[in-house]
């Protein structure tokens, strides 16, 4: 989901008739219908029907329809429709982290690494900037468009003359318990990134506080 989905979901359980009725749907092992969810929360029918199809619309909340008298054909009745949580993850976080491409990237690698033999760090390397590259893929070409791939993927780019540093990282607790594996692995996948787009930048190590290791720097200027 993008990030405004996301935020756009996690506040509509701020709701707490609505809240109540996603942890009553979540916390049931078969999908439940509104009279199901109704009859067992004490809500009326029309509410609660309210409120599911607002969290389906949200994407919390999965729908299916089945006929729950086991009958086919003429005469069986209508499918009831069909309430049950929803399979992807929803989760907001200020300053935006994306730790779970980090452990699908230093997982990947350790994973390649155990059956393919090769160094873990060398692996990490090659998959952090492939999966950069694919990151930017179908971007447009040139800085405006780094820019705009960074925002996305949580970087906070801020221009300070010709250079680009990145106000956040989405790696920030990892980058500190293990500074040099996961700057490094960032680092390549920034490249990745900025070769997928051609914008004449390449990518630094420069750690400093308050701020993410790496800095984004005209070609020229890394000599």
């Amino acid at each position: 989901m993008e990030r405004d989905a996301r935020v756009a979901a996690v506040a509509a359980l701020a709701e707490p008739t609505r809240r109540r009725l996603y942890q009553h749907v979540a916390r049931s092992p078969n999908p439940l219908s509104r009279d199901d969810v109704a009859g067992a929360t004490g809500v009326p029918r029309p509410t609660a029907a309210f409120h599911l199809d607002r969290l389906v619309a949200e994407g919390l909340l999965d729908v299916h329809y089945e006929r729950r008298s086991g009958r086919t054909g003429p005469g069986a009745g209508r499918p009831a429709k069909l309430y049950r949580r929803a399979e992807g993850t929803v989760d907001v976080s200020l300053p935006e982290r994306h730790y779970d491409l980090a452990g699908d990237l230093l997982a990947g690698a350790l994973s390649e690494s155990s059956e393919a033999g090769g160094s873990p760090r060398e692996v990490l390397d090659r998959r952090a900037y492939e999966r950069g590259r694919e990151l930017a893929s179908g971007a447009a070409r040139g800085r405006a468009a780094v820019l705009g791939v960074l925002e996305t993927h949580g970087f906070e780019p801020r221009e300070e003359g010709a250079v680009i540093s990145l106000v956040n990282c989405p790696f920030h607790a990892l980058a500190q318990a293990h500074t040099e594996l996961v700057c490094g692995m960032n680092l390549r996948l920034l490249a990745g990134m900025l070769d997928a787009v051609e914008a004449g930048l390449a990518a630094r190590l420069a750690p400093a506080p308050g701020r993410c290791c790496v800095v984004l720097e005209p070609v020229a200027a890394t000599g």
